[in-house]
């Protein structure tokens, strides 16, 4: 077929093919469909002409048209597999690894500062010859009370703000119950600590906290004294601080233990001249402790002629706080990793 029609889809071929050559994108290669192949494209307008020519003309016409179609629908289904294999090659340059660059950096995990803390308390005391006792943290009264010399009613059940539960049961104060559990099964001599966690109704501030952990410590035998408590606390505080400390004991009370003593250490901070922390008196407060108490031996069914002990009691988050200078004692507990990896 010759004439105007034919020269126009001759011209339309060759522009067709040259901005199929120029488009060097997907987008590009839409464009160019939507332009000649698409509803309202130049080939289609083509089509919509071939009513206009002479009816013997229209068949060839109509051929001409659909061959162009079919090899512009060639062309372009190369042409989109050759950018997208293009694209596709470009991608895997830029995501390439170099494998000769030095590996990043795992961030591994550590175990909890307050672990930590209980870790080394136990294996300083386990070098003194104590061994690790445990007990139940759902007590009954006489475990949490009474056999510690706390009566029903007794003023020192003040000092202590539980959480009662069902039955007469209550989450335990401390771990002195440790102490009574095993003394009730054992003969001395024995040397034990009890670390573990303890809850008290308190409001959560900077130094209490409603679960916190504590290691209580007991030696029963004959002829223990008061030497021999302080001798025992000055090696673990020294141990634990790592540095020579002066310790000293104040006369205090509680109901398990007689004679009873709050232990002071020299401030950390200050080494004892006097400072905002220490409050001006060159010693913080640490621990407490003192003489088994004769009472609790007899409950217990131990011979209090015979033997006697020592105990002592010391939160570990307090113990952390003045070691780390840490300010407030939540922080323990608000798994803020930019606080736990500074105590590493």
């Amino acid at each position: 077929m010759s004439g105007p029609f034919a020269e126009r889809l001759d011209r339309l071929s060759q522009e067709a093919v040259q901005a199929l050559a120029d488009a060097h994108d997907v987008g590009a290669l839409e464009a160019w469909r939507v332009r000649f192949l698409g509803k309202s494209g130049t080939l289609t307008e083509e089509l919509k002409r071939i009513g206009t020519l002479d009816a013997a003309l229209r068949p060839q016409a109509g051929q001409l048209v659909n061959q162009l179609k079919r090899s512009l629908d060639e062309a372009h289904g190369a042409r989109r597999a050759e950018l997208l294999a293009l694209q596709h090659k470009a991608q895997l340059v830029a995501d390439a690894v170099d494998v000769t660059l030095p590996g990043r950096g795992l961030g591994l995990g550590s175990l909890h500062p307050l672990t930590q803390a209980l870790r080394r308390i136990e294996d300083i005391f386990g070098g003194l010859g104590f061994v690790e006792a445990s007990g139940p943290e759902v007590e009954d009264e006489f475990h949490n009370f009474e056999a510690l010399n706390i009566p029903a009613h007794h003023p020192a059940r003040a000092m202590h703000d539980t959480f009662y539960l069902k039955n007469g049961r209550l989450l335990r104060t401390h771990t002195s119950t440790v102490q009574i559990r095993f003394m009730e099964q054992n003969t001395p001599p024995f040397r034990i600590i009890a670390p573990g966690r303890v809850y008290r109704a308190d409001a959560s501030d900077p130094t209490h906290s409603p679960i916190f952990h504590q290691v209580e410590g007991l030696a029963v035998g004959e002829g223990i004294h008061m030497g021999h408590l302080k001798a025992t606390l000055r090696n673990f505080l020294e141990s634990f601080f790592e540095r020579p400390l002066s310790v000293r004991l104040r006369p205090s009370y509680f109901p398990f233990t007689e004679p009873s003593a709050e232990v002071d250490i020299s401030c950390l901070l200050c080494q004892g001249e006097g400072c905002r922390v220490c409050k001006g008196t060159g010693y913080v407060e640490v621990l407490g402790c003192g003489l088994v108490h004769p009472a609790v031996l007899a409950r217990v069914g131990i011979d209090a002629e015979r033997f006697s002990g020592f105990a002592f009691g010391m939160g570990v988050e307090r113990l952390l706080m003045l070691k780390e200078g840490v300010p407030d004692l939540r922080l323990f507990y608000e798994n803020d990793l930019r606080f736990l990896r500074s105590l590493r």
